[in-house]
């Protein structure tokens, strides 16, 4: 009588989770939502004054929430304007003791940072920015990149997610206030224009549409697998 051959070892629940990997979902991007508050309008001419990025994570089911928030506030680079206007908006206070402004090389070294473990740990190419009117974030993202020479951005150049276009699909809302109040998120206008307040706020709207999107859509199969 001959031994049998030893049935393979099951795969651990952690090497095959029950639904797919954020690497899977992408085509291996990660979103990470963006807020910046900034001098004004224009990329070229006005500083970024705060940055703030929230990873989209996956919870136990695979649902989409949000990860940890990382966030910088910045020293107006050399050369670059401020308006006015601007600060009336946001409340940003340039010399308030405890707003601990960074160098820009330095606060982008610091969000990009987070930004880059968050995307190994879901083991994704890079990031791709989520935000509400996402090219106006990421025009200064870039910018700034550009300014410093930064050798390690970790985000897509020109492909971005944007919140506009969803929350007007989902909930007939483009305005960021509105459509978070519609998907049955609290909002609080006396926070809004701070950098993570509204990145905190524009990824729990991405997740909910996401997650919505996702409730409604059938799996793909996986190529090669029946059924």
């Amino acid at each position: 009588m001959t031994q049998s051959e030893p049935a393979p070892a099951a795969a651990s629940d952690e090497a095959t989770p029950p639904f797919r990997r954020m690497s899977e979902r992408f085509r291996g991007y990660l979103p990470v939502v963006v807020d910046v508050e900034t001098g004004g309008f224009d990329w070229q001419k006005h500083a970024l004054l705060e940055l703030a990025a929230v990873p989209i994570d996956l919870d136990e089911n695979g649902r989409f929430i949000c990860g940890e928030t990382c966030s910088a506030h910045f020293e107006p680079a050399p050369g670059l304007e401020i308006d006015p206007k601007s600060l009336e908006i946001t409340g940003i206070r340039l010399d308030h003791p405890f707003r601990f402004a960074k160098q820009e090389k330095e606060g982008l070294d610091h969000v990009f940072a987070a930004v880059r473990a968050a995307v190994r740990k879901h083991n994704c190419q890079r990031a791709i920015l989520v935000g509400h009117n996402a090219h106006f974030d990421l025009n200064f993202l870039n910018a700034a990149v550009a300014r410093t020479n930064h050798k390690r951005n970790p985000f897509h150049p020109f492909s971005v997610f944007d919140t506009v276009t969803l929350g007007g699909v989902a909930f007939g809302q483009t305005v960021l206030a509105r459509a978070v109040q519609a998907a049955g998120i609290a909002w609080n206008g006396e926070e809004a224009h701070s950098a993570v307040y509204d990145a905190e706020k524009t990824a729990a709207l991405f997740c909910t549409v996401a997650n919505a999107w996702s409730d409604r859509v059938a799996t793909p199969a996986v190529p090669g697998t029946q059924g």
